[in-house]
């Protein structure tokens, strides 16, 4: 069995911060910088009333208030997983202008206790959109299609997702 190199963080600059100093479980914290999400074409979602869930080695992700996308944006698709600290997430597809990008947002229905707050927010797959940006600047998606987390000059790495992080 081949393990992954232990990951050397890169030390943050100023105003930046180090996933490595993320905890595990996660943290939840409001977020209130313009985030803003676009398909199609078309603004589907803007908000300053986002929250952040901060894991150690993955960059943020953010879930937006259901009242802050478009109405008609989101409709519900097959499937849901199950993650430890946040419970069972539901999928939606998110339709914008003449795209659907099938299963690229998610949300928990019943979150656990810790993270209730969630409750009636949705995360995005930032690949799957055309835009996403956090106060102007474009988000640049976690590597690896399977995490959600968004990257962008406030936070430094390495991220879970990249080759050689299955191990982390």
């Amino acid at each position: 069995m081949t393990r992954s190199a232990r990951p050397v963080p890169q030390r943050p600059g100023p105003g930046q911060e180090s996933v490595w100093d993320y905890p595990r479980p996660p943290r939840l914290e409001p977020e209130p910088a313009r985030v803003e999400v676009v398909l199609g074409g078309v603004v589907v979602a803007s908000t300053t009333a986002a929250l952040r869930v901060l894991e150690t080695s993955h960059p943020p992700t953010y879930y937006l208030p259901v009242a802050d996308f478009l109405p008609g944006s989101l409709r519900p698709a097959d499937g849901s997983s199950f993650c430890e600290w946040k419970g069972r997430a539901a999928y939606l597809d998110v339709l914008g202008g003449d795209a659907v990008a099938p299963r690229a947002a998610w949300t928990y229905p019943d979150p656990t206790p810790a993270f209730a707050a969630l409750r009636d927010h949705v995360a995005l797959y930032p690949a799957a959109m055309d835009r996403c940006t956090v106060d102007g600047e474009v988000v640049r998606p976690q590597p690896g299609g399977f995490y959600g987390g968004w990257i962008t000059s406030r936070v430094v790495g390495p991220f879970k997702g990249e080759p050689g992080t299955n191990g982390w």
